[in-house]
């Protein structure tokens, strides 16, 4: 429900649009040694394991790395007999038999060899396997947990998309590099060490040999990680930004629709979504290559190790199982490089993975409060505004020495055209927004030397732009607050209306919204208006909440909303001035100044900025009854 109830291009409580950028700092040069650093010092939590994993890796490659030298004395065995049967027919002599009490012998050694390969290789695939989604669910509770930190001024330069981007795509990333790339590492290089060291003590001439062929690939494969760096970087880059496109659009459907904007968010689409193409394609096409050049590398030993073996056979060098042990292990000398190359492009898409999520993970908190002891309990409900300036970038001021008083009680309504600041003061009242300069008092205390929890507690507030999540309609009005009753729920339904309805639907208050719940813009609006009842905290804040119903609806909440502002401190901002009428302060706002204050009747008798908003409503046809003409 949420996401079709929200506005991707405005920030939470209005602040600058966040645009469609989708990677904020994600154009900086990329340190893949730096963020694979953060990668490997989060996972160090999971040492243990991965110590063990490695091990089993480790004691697998070992058990495998013997079996050539085995098969090699199998073809000696073999050799031998029909040697001695060629020589036994020259004497007339009958033929030698194979020893096959040997070949038994060596058979069931190699089976427990691969046998406990095949274990072991099992048994650390187990454990990476568990903690490589250990890892990603701590990745994904750090990224819900930071989201709660940070200020929203970070979601005022990254697109909605982009952030789901590195919850998803980029966590899922790093969990099947650590899956998959971690022991296959370690596998590969005790594999490659292990069969180098075995090469010289077998047959240091062919060792050599085998070395100078894989010097081919160890070249190319450099060279291509070098040149693919850029294309898994850009890649990533623009999955995000596709993906904050692709959110944006859809939360917009209707709009893009009613505006015939479909064919520019089609070309916008096809743009991104080419850049994605070409990168993806560039970085998959070379790190392609690694493999194929690295089959050629292992054929091209082959040829060299049969070359160089049967010349060292006819000069009584070597034997034939030295020649059999040695195609093995030339086969298992390239096949680490294979692997080693496979990782290392998993390890550029990772490493540009986990600079998006560290990136995420590092960015600017909100300040601690840990150390504030300040708590307003019994409120009253005196607010002051004192000398406040305000900008959402510095070198933009939008609110200019703001200055005002609402007594305990008071309803404060706040007009003035669009971009003068209204919404802006509510941001700074909630302390979603740290002020640049001045203070707030609530009671006589800043807000500053009050815990942001404890501001909060302090309001109920219904915005403009309705919010409503996948759970039933008693869920979504009760949401955070405990111990409320039915009955309590149903009172504040009453109050504004909209208890008929409710009961009409299938399951009435047990209704579960989601996307196929059809509810009107009004109707979403009533339930949150409901449970700002329910909230029943001392402050209120109404920005624009009647904006989405009908004026015979308009009245009835507006009824429900002078009974809930009873005792309470109310700021209302309002485009409907009439709805605003019997407030007991109007602050008329203009470019971040309060240019007029006073009550409605006051205003109108000074003929002044607010005289003239108000009375430019009914000449552009606003169907209602004008109080001080008696004019429609």
């Amino acid at each position: 429900m949420s996401k079709n109830n929200t506005l991707p291009k405005r920030s939470p409580m209005g602040g600058p649009g966040m645009g469609g950028r989708g990677m904020g700092a994600g154009e900086k040069p990329k340190d893949f040694k730096k963020s694979i650093g953060k990668l490997a010092r989060f996972c160090s939590v999971h040492g243990m394991a991965i110590i063990i994993s490695v091990f089993f890796a480790v004691a697998a490659a070992v058990f495998q790395i013997a079996g050539p030298k085995q098969l090699g004395k199998f073809t000696d065995i073999i050799k031998d007999s029909i040697t001695e049967s060629v020589a036994n027919a020259k004497e007339l002599l009958p033929p030698a038999s194979v020893n096959l009490t040997r070949i038994g012998e060596l058979a069931v050694l190699l089976i427990i060899l691969y046998a406990l390969a095949a274990i072991f290789n099992l048994i650390q695939g187990q454990i990476m396997a568990a903690v490589t989604q250990k890892i990603s669910r701590r990745l994904r509770s750090d990224i819900s947990t930071k989201i709660n930190k940070i200020p929203l001024s970070y979601f005022n330069k990254i697109s909605t998309g982009d952030v789901l981007s590195r919850v998803t795509n980029d966590v899922d990333m790093i969990a099947q590099t650590l899956n998959q790339s971690v022991t296959q590492l370690v596998s590969a290089i005790t594999m490659f060490l292990g069969v180098l060291i075995m090469m010289f003590v077998t047959n240091w001439i062919m060792a050599f040999t085998a070395i100078a062929t894989t010097v081919i690939g160890f070249s190319f494969m450099t060279y291509i990680i070098k040149k693919s760096q850029k294309h898994f970087t850009a890649q990533q880059r623009d999955l995000g930004k596709i993906n904050g496109h692709v959110e944006e659009i859809y939360s917009g459907h209707k709009v893009v629709k009613a505006y015939n904007g479909m064919r520019s968010a089609q070309k916008k689409f096809e743009d991104i979504n080419e850049r994605l193409y070409t990168s993806v394609w560039k970085s998959q096409f070379l790190s392609g290559l690694m493999m194929p050049v690295m089959h050629f590398v292992g054929n091209l030993g082959y040829v060299c190790v049969c070359i160089v073996g049967a010349l060292l056979v006819s000069h009584n060098k070597a034997d034939l199982g030295v020649i059999t042990t040695f195609m093995l292990y030339v086969r298992m000398f390239t096949n680490p490089l294979a692997q080693m190359a496979q990782v290392a492009t998993h390890l550029q898409t990772t490493a540009a993975a986990s600079e998006r999520v560290f990136e995420f993970l590092e960015s600017e908190e909100l300040a601690d409060e840990s150390h504030k002891t300040a708590k307003l309990t019994n409120i009253k409900g005196d607010v002051e505004f004192r000398n406040v300036h305000f900008g959402y970038v510095p070198e933009k001021t939008v609110i200019n020495d703001f200055s005002a008083k609402a007594k305990a009680g008071q309803k404060i309504a706040i007009v003035g055209p669009t971009g003068a600041g209204k919404t802006t003061m509510v941001n700074l009242l909630m302390r979603f927004y740290e002020l640049n300069g001045g203070e707030i008092l609530i009671d006589g205390v800043p807000l500053g030397e009050l815990t942001r929890e404890n501001v909060h507690d302090m309001f109920c507030m219904v915005l403009q732009d309705t919010w409503l999540f996948e759970g039933t309609v008693k869920e979504n009005i009760i949401y955070s607050k405990k111990d409320v009753t039915d009955d309590e729920v149903k009172a504040a339904c009453k109050a504004v209306g909209i208890h008929h309805f409710i009961k009409t639907m299938p399951k009435g208050y047990d209704t579960v919204l989601n996307d196929k719940a059809s509810l009107s813009a009004g109707q979403k609006q009533l339930i949150t208006i409901a449970r700002a009842m329910i909230e029943n905290a001392p402050l209120l804040i109404l920005d624009e909440a009647t904006s989405s119903v009908d004026t015979r609806t308009e009245v009835l909440i507006q009824k429900a909303m002078d009974a809930l502002t009873v005792g309470r401190t109310s700021f209302v901002i309002a485009h409907r001035l009439s709805t605003i009428k019997n407030a007991d302060i109007i602050l008329v706002m203009k470019d971040g100044d309060i240019i007029e204050s006073g009550s409605h009747k006051d205003l109108l008798d000074k003929k002044g900025f607010y005289a003239d908003l108000y009375n430019s409503q009914f000449e552009q046809g606003t169907i209602e009854t004008n109080p001080e003409t008696n004019e429609k």
